[in-house]
């Protein structure tokens, strides 16, 4: 329901090529009000006008608006759009003090898309500084990860913050599509998740500091790396 194909003005420009090499039509601002099953019609009203559009469909892949679950949504601690009520930087309750959320239920202005990674951290310290009777120190940057399959192999890793800014971790032009950063989110990022994040494995300091930055990103060259010699034929081309 947006106005542009990416909100992100570095990414915007290769998704866009990526949009015409496939002749993709786009319409933007059409929110989803009902779909025809039998007839196989989707229809539409246009957001700003309130013209309703219908459009014939063989298949329909659609996204219902972001949303917290209800047990989110009518719990105290819920804020009036149905998020945890957070600050965006300490992700700590606004009203209570020894409540901490990360993660899609958060209330952060971020994309709900891949901050846990760089939230995780900042609870960590941030609730056992609590816990020793100090105020919260660590701070969330706004950090959200958006990998966008573009073709057969290919990728581009968009990171960004919630002001829309770039926050990449790697030196080369992530705004480019990429064999080797679909391989890393193919392989390498569910290693990391399944047997690293999910098990307490990935993150191993109690503070989330500039250095705790620098082993993060030292780990992701790593990883890419990785990726690159065990996967030689699915490199970077051109």
């Amino acid at each position: 329901m947006g106005t542009t194909v990416f909100g992100v003005q570095k990414y915007k420009p290769a998704l866009e090529q990526v949009v015409l090499r496939r002749g993709i039509e786009t319409h933007f601002r059409h929110d989803l009000i009902e779909i025809l099953v039998e007839s196989k019609e989707a229809i539409f009203e246009q957001m700003g006008t309130g013209e309703i559009i219908v459009m014939s469909y063989e298949m329909i892949h659609a996204t219902p608006p972001m949303s917290p679950p209800d047990f989110v949504k009518n719990s105290p601690p819920s804020n009036e759009a149905g998020w945890v009520d957070v600050y965006q930087y300490s992700l700590q309750h606004r009203r209570y003090s020894n409540i901490f959320s990360l993660g899609d239920a958060g209330g952060t202005p971020n994309g709900k898309t891949g901050g846990i990674r760089k939230q995780a951290p900042v609870v960590v310290g941030n609730l056992m500084t609590v816990r020793e009777g100090r105020d919260p120190v660590g701070r969330y940057n706004g950090y959200t990860s958006c990998p966008i399959i573009t073709d057969d192999g290919k990728l581009i890793l968009a990171e960004l913050d919630c002001d829309n800014n770039p926050r990449e971790t790697f030196p080369f032009n992530q705004a480019r599509e990429r064999r080797s950063t679909y391989w890393l989110k193919r392989y390498v990022l569910p290693m990391r998740y399944w047997h690293g994040m999910l098990k307490g494995r990935v993150y191993t300091t109690r503070h989330a500091h500039q250095g705790f930055e620098r082993f993060q990103i030292s780990s992701f060259y790593k990883d890419l790396s990785y990726a690159n010699r065990h996967y030689p034929d699915y490199s970077d081309r051109g």
